[in-house]
């Protein structure tokens, strides 16, 4: 639906002729890179680590977002998307939530030129979807909104008139925000409310009404979507549960209901609020942020999920309080923001989808409140 675009400075970037931080000699091992988002309310800033062919990581730079985060202690957004990529990598998105703002870096390996600030056009900005061209923001704070905006032809974003909508009340804590891989649908997660809203994108970029779906499951967290268009939402599980949580996949219907597939599928583990989906689609990681361990699902075409081996397929250090997850670009190593003892664990993901420890990494603040992982 909508063509992508890119600036004669990306391509510039791209090609490494703009800078001279693009002539820099990147280790022979280079093979990618790891962001993550200080979320401090002074000063938000994105922490670069270089990624080697074998999944570990050499800390790079801070780079200063231009914004302030929320600050705050573990998970203070509560949200996933906080901090993402666009499809092709060359662009990286951050949220500013204390101050209102999304800031837009152009990507060389773990290298960032901050090129735009856009308002949120709302208050606490805590999830960026991007497809193609559009791109939308989550606004959490006091009433609630998505607001979407163009990638014009000079690679800038600039805001799509009467493109804000409400979600379905005041005070939802909506924490997700996706689009579908074909640009004809908007999702967003109510955690509050315990709602999936479905917003159609019209051909001028615009929202039309949402279809709002309960979560037939407990504890909505968030939700995403997958390469072949299915939804797939974490649910925590009833209030005092024990290894209730839960995830559960939709299909979205021409007319933006969604459909349950696999209803409620047990995760085995306490607080399941975040998912990775690797690139090819096959396979989703949920993470059980209080019982400090991953499970894993594979992703049938048809939408089903079905556990891989024992669903629980790692176990992280005894508090360590896993508040997120990426997946490296090709789909070999998986990453987890350990919030609680300040670092980055690391997986090598194995052919048949089970998970192998590698290491952990970083001497990051504990507790400081960051929020957000992405990885190329």
């Amino acid at each position: 639906m909508f063509k992508a675009t890119r600036s004669l400075l990306m391509i510039a970037v791209a090609v490494g002729v703009t800078s001279p931080l693009c002539l820099n000699a990147q280790p022979a091992s280079h093979s990618g890179a790891v962001f993550l988002m200080t979320n401090a309310a002074d000063r938000n800033e994105v922490l670069a680590y270089d990624r080697a062919a074998d999944g570990s990581l050499t800390f790079g730079e801070r780079y200063d977002t231009g914004g302030r985060g929320s600050g705050g202690v573990t998970d203070p957004l509560g949200s996933q998307g906080s901090i993402t990529l666009s499809q092709d990598h060359s662009l990286l998105f951050v949220a500013n939530a204390g101050s209102g703002s999304v800031s837009v870096f152009a990507v060389h390996g773990s290298h960032l030129w901050l090129q735009q600030k856009l308002p949120s056009g709302g208050t606490t900005p805590v999830s960026i979807a991007r497809q193609g061209n559009l791109l939308y923001i989550l606004n959490q704070g006091a009433a609630g909104n998505v607001v979407g905006f163009f990638q014009d032809h000079d690679g800038r974003f600039k805001p799509i008139e009467n493109s804000t909508r409400y979600l379905s009340a005041n005070d939802v804590n909506s924490s997700s925000i996706s689009l579908t891989p074909n640009g004809q649908f908007l999702l967003v997660a109510e955690r509050g409310s315990g709602k999936l809203d479905v917003f159609p994108v019209l051909a001028d970029g615009t929202l039309g009404a949402a279809v709002v779906t309960p979560s037939p499951g407990p504890g909505l967290f968030d939700a995403t979507i997958a390469p072949n268009g299915i939804a797939i939402a974490n649910e925590t599980g009833p209030a005092g549960g024990s290894n209730a949580s839960a995830v559960t996949s939709y299909s979205i219907q021409p007319n933006g209901t969604l459909t349950p597939i696999s209803q409620s599928v047990p995760t085995f583990g306490n607080a399941n609020c975040w998912s990775a989906i690797t690139p090819n689609g096959k396979w989703i990681y949920v993470d059980n942020s209080a019982s400090n361990t991953i499970s894993g699902f594979s992703i049938g075409t048809t939408g089903q999920l079905t556990p891989i081996g024992d669903t629980v397929l790692a176990t992280l250090p005894q508090g360590s309080r896993n508040i997120d997850l990426a997946i490296s670009a090709e789909g070999k190593y998986l990453y987890t923001l350990d919030t609680d003892n300040g670092t980055i664990g690391i997986f090598a993901i194995q052919h048949d989808g089970t998970l192998s420890y590698v290491t952990e990494t970083g001497d990051l603040p504990k507790s400081a409140g960051f929020n957000g992982i992405a990885a190329l």
